[in-house]
């Protein structure tokens, strides 16, 4: 059996929607909105550059439905570039680009090979002695286990299997075409190369049973380096797995502990600083999106709250001072705590905090306002429920009405406070 290499990708989510950069404009906001393109020219470009013998992508190419046929030409441009190359390409659909999902199609330069959405299908490298197995989705929501129904492992091959599944809803992820690790590893193929779990993980070796993470990250949740798996096999056997990082974009969550600080410049500097690090740290060259949360107890708690705007345009500032293309501020959360001085305080503000406090364990109170806020909430869309940072209405959505009074309070103490100086 020979030795070859092979690239294993999955969940591009081509032209996907960045949350986030609504009203936001300049190179960085471009170059985000544009980034799961310059994703996946990049690895169209290692692949070429690293002569590799073909590409799998594992499914969720695209993000749904095209809102035109630009995103599908994007497409069969870089599959032409490969096709120059003389690299195939064996394409699965998952459940963001199943045949129910996707109304458009475009055909295919002759290197792509797409697997069927009706039963499994094999496709042959016979130079290569590798055989590759798969089955694409027909419609979003495949709830079948469709690894009981794939071939059996071919005599002689490099057996690849490839399959978008949620592995029993791994990380909080759908459950689409479910099955158990033990279906995969007593299959007896070689390799699985899985996607739709967004996070690179290799599961098992001998065999190997392998999810490649997505190709960029789109937001917050989806931090750090981001790309694809370069695969080498040796005598039949899986030599090395290395990352290829392709991503353009890279998301970084940025803690900065503000505790320490006397006035909300000292507070602004801090945030320079830690932008500054994680640049010189993190970025490697890329736009680095960061969302920076201010921590720690502070006497600064009410003004920092009460001037949310102006640390957020600062914090953007300080990115902008560093290249336009260097970093890009998504939001910045406050999440200091107030020292308890406040309650302590004759007059109006004192007042108020005991009333806060006091209303923090009135039973009547919070009753009242869970159903009232859980009607709110319900109502919100699915994204703002799933990624909201904000610490009152994270408390809201947890059911948490004792937060919600206390991040309330603290946030009307604040401008009370502000409009009193």
């Amino acid at each position: 059996m020979q030795s070859f290499r092979f690239i294993h990708t999955g969940d591009i989510h081509l032209d996907s929607p960045l949350k986030g950069l609504s009203g936001q404009q300049g190179a960085a906001a471009e170059r985000i909105r544009t980034a799961t393109r310059f994703a996946l020219d990049n690895l169209v470009s290692q692949a070429i550059e690293e002569r590799v013998d073909f590409i799998v992508i594992a499914g969720d190419l695209y993000d749904g439905d095209w809102r035109d046929y630009q995103t599908g030409l994007f497409f069969v441009k870089q599959m032409g570039r490969l096709a120059q190359a003389g690299i195939p390409v064996f394409l699965l659909y998952g459940n963001h680009d199943a045949e129910s999902q996707i109304t458009r199609r475009l055909s295919l330069p002759a290197n792509v090979s797409v697997f069927s959405a009706r039963k499994p299908e094999t496709f042959w490298l016979q130079h290569l002695g590798v055989a590759l197995h798969g089955q694409s989705f027909r419609q979003r929501d495949v709830t079948d286990n469709l690894v009981t129904a794939y071939p059996a492992p071919i005599p002689g091959c490099f057996n690849i299997g490839v399959l978008h599944t949620g592995l029993g809803g791994m990380q909080g992820h759908a459950n689409y075409a479910p099955c158990a690790i033990e279906d995969l590893i007593n299959k007896g193929y070689n390799y699985w190369a899985l996607a739709h779990v967004h996070q690179a993980a290799v599961l098992n070796e001998r065999p190997h049973v392998v999810f490649c993470g997505n190709l960029q990250g789109r937001h917050i949740r989806e931090n750090g380096p981001k790309g694809a798996s370069l695969v080498a096999i040796e005598d039949g056997q899986v030599e090395a797995i290395s990352p290829l990082h392709v991503d353009c974009v890279r998301w970084i969550h940025l803690p900065v502990p503000v505790g320490s600080c006397n006035t909300s410049a000292d507070a602004i500097d801090c945030v320079r600083a830690a932008i500054e690090d994680a640049v010189a740290r993190d970025a490697q060259g890329r736009l680095l999106a960061c969302r920076i949360e201010l921590t720690g107890q502070t006497k600064l708690h009410g003004e920092l709250l009460a001037s949310a705007d102006r640390l957020l345009a600062e914090a953007r500032a300080a990115a902008l001072g560093l290249g336009e293309e260097t970093a890009w501020i998504e939001r910045l959360v406050i999440a200091t705590a107030s020292p308890d001085a406040l309650a302590s305080r004759k007059d109006a503000l004192g007042d108020l905090q005991r009333m806060i406090q006091g209303a923090g364990g009135d039973a009547e109170l919070q009753a009242r306002l869970a159903s009232e806020l859980g009607d709110l909430v319900r109502k919100l869309p699915h994204d703002i429920r799933a990624e909201s940072s904000d610490a009152a209405l994270k408390a809201a959505i947890d059911a948490d009405i004792a937060g919600v009074i206390t991040h309330a309070g603290a946030y009307l103490n604040a401008r009370l406070a502000a409009e009193k100086v």
